[in-house]
C-alpha cells in the first residue's frame, strides 16, 4: 500500500514539470530584443523560480499544501520581473496556481487573490507613464489580471475537488479498517466458541482414560481405549469445525448441537434432562438465529463441564410470550463472577439479530436466551411457500 501510494506521488510529481513549460514566456522578450543586462536578469530570476520549483512545487498536491511563502515569493518575483520582462506575467500564473493549494480556508484565497489583482493593477498603472526599459503596456496588464482571476479561481474549485475526494478515500480505508477488525473479532469469537468447547471435551475424555488405566482393571482397561478412541474423534472433529469456522460455516446445526451437548454433560458425569416444542428445530428457526443459538449452547455447555461443578443440567427449548427460549440451567457452583470473551461474545451474537441474553445465577446458573417470535415465523413462512 505504501509502496503504491509513493509510485503514484512520483508520477504527480513528474507530471507537474508539464507546467514548467510556461517559464518558456520570460525568454520571450530576450530573444526579440536581446541585451546583456536583459540576459542576465532572465536567466537569474529564472534560476531561482527553478529551485523553488523543484523543491516546492512538484509535490503531491492531494497529500500536502504548498507552502506559502512559496508562492509569495513567486508573486514577488513576478512584481520584480514585470517592469522590464512583460513575460514576467507567467509568475502571476504560477501563484495563482498554487494558492488554492497552499490554504484550506477558501476566504483567505479570495482575498490574497484580490490583493494579487490590485498589486498587479497598481504595478501597471505606475510602469505604464514609463518609457524605455522599465515599461509596462495596458494590455499586458489587464492580460495577467485576466490570467490571475480566471485561472485562480478554477484552481480553487480544483482544490476543493481534491481536498473532497482524499476525505472520501481516507473514509473508504477508515472503513475497510473498521471492517477488518469486526472481522477479526467474529473469527476470534468463532474460534473461541468451537475450540474453547472441543478442546474441554478432549481433555475431560483423557483425564478419564487416563484413571481408568490406573485402576488396572479389564474392563476398565477396554473403557479407556473407548475415551481415547472418543479423543481421536474429537481431534479430528475439532480440525475440521476450525476449518469450516474459518470458511464461514460456523455450526453444524442446533440439533446436531443439542445431541453434541448432551453426549458432552453426560461424560462429564451431568444428568441432563431436556424439553423440546413438538416442531423439529430447523423448521422454526432462520439460518443466523441458529447458528447463534448452536455457538451460545456450545459455550454454555463448556462452561458447565469446565466450571460449575455441577449434576444436573436442564435443556429447555419452548414457545412462550411470543418469544422462542432457549433455557439452559444448572444446578453447580458459580465460581465465575466477571464475564468473560465467551459470554462477551454470546451475547454480542445474540443482540445482533435481535434477541437478548439473561443471566441468573442464584440457584445455580440460569442462561436465558430470547429470540422474536415475529424473526422466526416469517422464516418458516417463506420456508413452507
Amino acid at each position: 500500500m505504501k509502496h503504491s501510494a509513493s509510485n503514484s506521488s512520483s508520477s504527480r510529481g513528474k507530471w507537474a514539470w508539464i507546467w514548467f513549460a510556461y517559464t518558456s514566456f520570460l525568454f520571450i522578450s530576450p530573444i526579440l530584443e536581446p541585451s546583456r543586462p536583459l540576459w542576465l536578469g532572465t536567466l537569474t530570476v529564472f534560476v531561482v523560480f527553478l529551485a523553488l520549483f523543484t523543491r516546492y512545487f512538484t509535490v503531491d498536491l492531494e497529500c500536502r499544501l504548498t507552502p506559502l511563502w512559496a508562492v509569495v515569493t513567486t508573486f514577488g518575483l513576478g512584481l520584480i520581473t514585470f517592469p522590464w520582462n512583460q513575460g514576467g506575467s507567467t509568475f502571476f500564473i504560477y501563484a495563482a496556481i498554487y494558492l488554492p493549494f497552499s490554504i484550506l480556508s477558501i476566504r483567505r484565497v479570495l482575498t490574497l487573490f484580490a490583493s494579487e489583482v490590485i498589486l498587479i493593477a497598481v504595478e501597471g498603472a505606475i510602469f505604464h507613464a514609463q518609457r524605455g526599459v522599465f515599461h509596462i503596456s495596458w494590455f499586458n496588464t489587464v492580460f495577467a489580471i485576466f490570467l490571475t482571476a480566471f485561472i485562480g479561481g478554477g484552481n480553487i474549485f480544483s482544490a476543493e475537488q481534491r481536498r473532497a475526494d482524499r476525505k472520501l478515500r481516507s473514509a473508504l480505508d477508515e472503513n475497510l479498517a473498521l471492517a477488518a477488525v469486526a472481522e477479526r473479532e467474529r473469527i476470534a469469537r468463532d474460534l473461541h466458541d468451537v475450540l474453547g468447547h472441543t478442546l474441554s471435551v478432549i481433555v475431560l475424555k483423557a483425564e478419564l482414560a487416563g484413571r481408568l488405566i490406573e485402576r488396572a482393571q479389564p474392563a476398565d482397561q477396554e473403557r479407556a481405549a473407548s475415551e481415547i478412541a472418543d479423543v481421536e474423534g474429537i481431534a479430528r472433529t475439532s480440525l475440521a469445525e476450525v476449518r469450516e469456522a474459518i470458511s464461514g460455516y460456523r455450526t453444524r446445526g442446533l440439533t446436531a448441537e443439542i445431541e453434541a451437548a448432551r453426549r458432552t454433560l453426560q461424560a462429564a458425569g451431568v444428568t441432563v434432562l431436556m424439553e423440546f416444542d413438538a416442531t423439529p428445530v430447523a423448521d422454526l428457526l432462520s439460518a443466523d438465529e441458529e447458528t447463534a443459538l448452536s455457538l451460545a449452547l456450545r459455550e454454555a455447555v463448556t462452561n458447565i463441564v469446565r466450571h460449575a461443578n455441577a449434576t444436573t443440567c436442564r435443556l429447555d427449548f419452548i414457545t412462550d410470550g411470543g418469544h422462542r427460549r432457549l433455557v439452559i440451567h444448572d444446578d453447580g457452583q458459580n465460581v465465575i463472577i466477571r464475564e468473560g470473551n465467551g459470554l462477551r461474545g454470546m451475547r454480542q451474537r445474540i443482540e445482533s439479530i435481535g434477541g437478548q441474553l439473561l443471566l441468573d445465577r442464584d440457584n445455580g446458573t440460569r442462561l436465558l436466551i430470547e429470540l422474536p417470535l415475529s424473526n422466526s415465523t416469517e422464516y418458516a413462512s417463506s420456508a413452507a411457500s
